[in-house]
């Protein structure tokens, strides 16, 4: 069993979703650790206890450690250089400007502004998804940064948390993956680790490309199986299926598993998509194009998702033009105020571009979906935007949407039509209160219970 070396000292360089909640982690299992941006206004956000997404679990871990004493925030990479024993590197890699490669512009930066500050032996740890060869390019950047005597070793950590799940994911993960090329460096964070690894938690050492690769691979693998389902979404409309049984069934296959299929509007957020589309750049910058080419087609058969619901939009009221549209959901997904490439938020752009008076709620992505598209109506409550709507469309599965009344909402609004992007709504319920229920890969009912099936577009 391995034991807990609490003296280590931690630096997390980065503060946005990923670094601030390894940091508040870290500090809970016992560590002294310092996080470090450099954006002052974050961190006088994060020093006073306050967390600037919403992340169910982290508020709580952030004020306590943070009146413990065990974690504090900076903005000197001179502070950190010459204190921590373990740097871990959780700055973000998005998605260049009209391109599908991962922007390194603040993994490079940080990493090599970190090097040339350091002055004691320490570890540098890389958590943040790059591509495959980031970590021996890195390698070469520090030892050019380096001034003095230090020792500094290298490794790849990738991370594996869930929005809405972070703090579980990172305090319990399912398995830690560590890429290295020193067994005394691997070492190091088995001790970090210890107390997961002692509670039975997977520990994978490898080289750092195996590493590196683990995360985009996960995540080609699941946006793979989620757009498998939808791609079968589609056929089951055009036939008259249920793509719920049909995921129930195969998904009762232990090869397969029901997990992830879920068909709807498809994936988004600030990962999943933007790392499939640099995953692809980077095979392809290896000469291995048609490796990866059928991601391709997974990128387009979830975006086919979101023009599917706003064809069935057009297909029920015909004339949208001045129709207000309520719209349950901005977020990506449940238990998390995260809009970026979010289907719901595209949805309700694309229909208020096509003239529909949109009114969107969500319990926790109002604020974000504001910055990004401000012309929206934002209502007060999910009551607020359903009233007077000519058709209803639930994009988010959060549970208050899930548990609507058919009858108290059939009351408010103009036409009881609703369109279930998210298949967690019982169809039958909603008939039997008289409204038009569309979803995706399911058939149409009108309110007279016969069914409609529509054309898919």
């Amino acid at each position: 069993m391995g034991e807990v070396i609490l003296s280590l000292k931690i630096s997390v360089i980065g503060t946005g979703y990923l670094g601030a909640t390894h940091a508040a982690c870290m500090a809970e299992l016992g560590f002294e650790v310092v996080g470090l941006d450099t954006n002052p206004k974050k961190i006088e956000q994060l020093a006073a206890g306050v967390l600037p997404f919403h992340e169910p679990g982290l508020p709580e871990l952030l004020r306590k450690h943070t009146s413990s004493g065990r974690l504090r925030f900076t903005t000197s990479y001179a502070e950190v250089g010459s204190w921590a024993d373990v740097h871990f590197i959780a700055v973000g890699t998005p998605q260049k400007a009209g391109d599908h490669a991962a922007d390194m512009t603040y993994v490079d930066g940080a990493t090599s502004t970190l090097a040339s500050h350091i002055t004691k032996d320490c570890l540098i740890v890389g958590k943040s998804t790059v591509p495959v060869g980031t970590a021996r390019r890195l390698g070469a950047l520090i030892n050019e940064q380096i001034e003095g005597d230090a020792k500094v070793g290298l490794l790849w950590n990738p991370e594996f948390l869930r929005e809405g799940y972070a703090v579980e994911d990172t305090l319990r993960p399912d398995r830690l993956v560590v890429g290295g090329d020193s067994t005394a460096a691997i070492d190091v964070l088995r001790q970090v680790y210890a107390t997961a690894i002692n509670a039975g938690t997977p520990f994978i050492a490898t080289d750092l490309e195996t590493a590196e690769l683990v995360k985009s691979a996960a995540n080609a693998f699941l946006a793979t199986k989620i757009s498998f389902i939808n791609a079968f979404s589609e056929v089951t409309e055009q036939v008259g299926g249920d793509i719920r049984v049909l995921a129930d069934a195969i998904g009762l296959d232990n090869r397969i598993g029901r997990r992830f299929l879920n068909a709807g509007v498809g994936f988004g957020g600030g990962c999943l998509p933007k790392d499939i589309r640099a995953l692809q750049a980077r095979i392809s910058e290896l000469g291995l194009d048609r490796t990866m080419r059928f991601l391709t087609e997974v990128d387009e058969i979830n975006l086919r998702r979101r023009d599917r619901v706003v064809h069935l939009a057009h297909e029920i009221l015909e004339d949208i033009q001045g129709r207000k549209i309520a719209i349950l959901g901005v977020a990506f997904k449940p238990h998390s105020d995260d809009v970026r490439d979010s289907p719901a938020l595209d949805v309700a752009a694309q229909l208020f571009n096509a003239g529909a008076d949109v009114s969107v709620y969500d319990p926790e992505g109002m604020a974000n979906a504001r910055l990004r598209f401000p012309r929206l109506n934002y209502a007060t409550s999910a009551i607020d935007a359903l009233r007077d709507s000519a058709l209803t469309i639930l994009l988010t599965e959060w549970d208050e949407f899930k548990t609507l009344d058919p009858s108290e909402v059939g009351q408010m609004v103009e036409s009881k039509s609703i369109i279930d992007g998210r298949n967690v709504l019982r169809a039958d319920v909603w008939q039997d209160e008289g409204w038009r229920f569309e979803s995706l890969g399911r058939k149409s009912v009108y309110p007279d219970g016969a069914p409609f099936r529509s054309v898919c577009s």
